[in-house]
Parts: C-alpha cells; sequence; structure tokens
C-alpha cells in the first residue's frame, strides 16, 4: 500500500480531529493555523485519500448501559484458508465483537467483545461453537477496569516527525 505524503500541518489535522473529532471547520482551521479554503481543501484530500475514513462519537457505555467488556484469544481448528475465511465471516455477523484482529505467532485471532453480562457472552462463544465456525479454543479476558485508551495515534513517532505535543 503505497502511504500519501503528509506534511506537518496535515498531521496537526489529524492529530487534533483524533483527538475532538467534533469541531467546526474554522475552529479547525485556526487550530491548525490555516485560513478556512485551505484547510478545508486539505481536509477534503485527507478524506479522498482514504485517511480519514470516518468520524465518530466515543460513549461512555457506563452512562448508557451495563456491559461488559471481553478480550478473546481465539485459535481455529487448522490453518486453511477456508477455515479462516469462515471464521471471519461468521464474526463479521455479530455486533457484540467490535473489533477483531488475525495474529501472527501463537493465536489466530484476538477479538474484542462487549455484551451485556457474562451470560449473553456465553452465549455468543456457545453459537459460534454450534456453527461450526472452526473456531477450536478461545481464552477469555474480562476487563475490570479501563486503565489507558487513546483515540490519538502516536502521529509523531510513527512518521519521525518533530511535532510538539500540544
Amino acid at each position: 500500500m503505497a502511504s500519501v505524503k503528509l506534511d506537518d500541518r496535515d498531521i496537526k489535522i489529524l492529530a487534533t480531529l483524533s483527538r475532538e473529532g467534533r469541531m467546526s471547520k474554522s475552529e479547525l482551521a485556526q487550530r491548525v493555523n490555516l485560513t478556512a479554503t485551505p484547510c478545508w481543501e486539505r481536509l477534503r484530500r485527507l478524506e479522498k485519500e482514504g485517511i480519514i475514513s470516518g468520524y465518530r462519537a466515543e460513549i461512555e457505555l457506563r452512562q448508557v448501559a451495563p456491559h461488559v467488556l471481553i478480550f478473546v484469544m481465539a485459535e481455529l481448528e487448522d490453518h486453511r484458508a477456508a477455515t479462516f475465511q469462515t471464521f471471519e465471516k461468521a464474526v463479521a455477523g455479530y455486533d457484540e465483537i467490535m473489533a477483531c484482529w488475525a495474529l501472527g505467532g501463537g493465536f489466530d485471532y484476538l477479538l474484542q467483545v462487549v455484551t451485556r453480562d457474562i451470560d449473553s457472552y456465553q452465549r455468543l462463544v456457545d453459537d459460534l461453537l454450534a456453527r461450526r465456525t472452526g473456531l477450536a479454543r478461545y481464552f477469555t479476558y474480562i476487563v475490570t477496569k479501563p486503565v489507558k485508551h487513546s483515540a490519538m495515534p502516536p502521529f509523531s513517532t510513527l512518521l519521525g516527525s518533530d511535532l510538539q505535543r500540544d
């Protein structure tokens, strides 16, 4: 995948939006020290290039409903392409599975699951097993408290930029 050339202003736009996604375009322009039109053009280019893939709100689930956050390490029955495809297709069909990553070394997948309670989580796993999705073994890790969550990636580290921290 070819990377898009980004300058310090592009990085500032990305960093600002990833930290505080909800703001007017004029406020964004002011924050990154640009006038509105050039800022808007950069923003549209970042969206068009697929660097900004969407906007969303961070919801404090504790304020909405009881829930449990669970990470699951999954191991498949075998490593045939068809088994991986079957599992990935099945995972895509569960709204409770918030994220799923294929891993190299050790386990095959890491899943992030949010359900109402442990019983609903177990029903999800039982369903995955009953549907013969290729799941052989799974290891459940229940989150007891959040310690750190960052919506902003370390742009300066990733890109070797000399950006200052805000």
